[in-house]
């Protein structure tokens, strides 16, 4: 390898590193829709020249989750209602699909696993963080056998461009609306393992339209608070 191939490895592996780090403030809440991501501020954070800094914006611009403006900058990107209710009408349509390629491949472990995953769900109470982060894992986990090049990955996209709306939305939720959330979960492990594929795709096209139809009755979340877009 030449020197000047190991320096493009090396950068392009800070890249990636880079751009986990900020796809995970995102998905957090940490860095919310509309604040600013500035490249010097990026670069000293992660000890990393500019070049690295410029490859992972770009790769979360790519993934939605950036939204870059020539010769201004970059910012966490934000969405509107009607493009939010776009991404979950996406999402109610194509996981079905994905959890029909994967559904087959899961193991009698596998569904222990998402069994357990549901148990614990039902039990963090009010914990907003912890309900989201067992959440992401029950779902993506329940697609994870399908063998797939486009869906999978796209899906994982959908998911990361909605989390900071979900989030807002899910620490409103009154014990009732978790409570129905708690009990699909159950129900498409259930229908997992009696085989009935038909049945679990149908439950997880219901829950992601319910809440579709709520985030829809809460318009405020998608509004930023006064000097969010200057990450102040």
């Amino acid at each position: 390898m030449t020197t000047e191939e190991k320096t493009r490895t090396r950068g392009g592996d800070a890249g990636a590193r880079i751009a986990a780090g900020i796809r995970s403030a995102i998905i957090s809440g940490e860095r919310p829709p509309g604040a600013r991501i500035r490249q010097e501020d990026v670069a000293a954070e992660y000890g990393a020249s500019r070049v690295p800094v410029r490859e992972a914006i770009r790769q979360l611009e790519f993934e939605g989750l950036v939204t870059v403006v020539a010769n201004a900058g970059a910012w966490v990107s934000r969405l509107t209602l009607a493009e939010c209710e776009e991404v979950y009408q996406m999402r109610e349509r194509l996981e079905p699909l994905l959890l029909r390629y994967s559904a087959p491949a899961l193991t009698p472990d596998d569904l222990d696993r998402l069994s357990d995953l549901a148990e614990r769900i039902s039990g963090v109470g009010g914990d907003t963080e912890a309900f989201l982060m067992l959440d992401r894992e029950f779902h993506l986990f329940s697609y994870s056998r399908a063998e797939t090049t486009q869906l999978l990955p796209l899906v994982h996209k959908l998911w990361n461009t909605t989390a900071p709306y979900r989030r807002a939305y899910v620490a409103g939720w009154e014990p009732a609306s978790r409570g129905i959330a708690h009990e699909e979960h159950h129900l498409m492990v259930a229908a997992l393992r009696d085989g009935d594929v038909e049945e679990a795709e149908h439950v997880l096209a219901g829950h992601i339209r319910r809440t579709r139809r709520q985030l829809a009755r809460h318009p405020h979340i998608f509004d930023v608070a006064p000097g969010a877009v200057d990450g102040v």
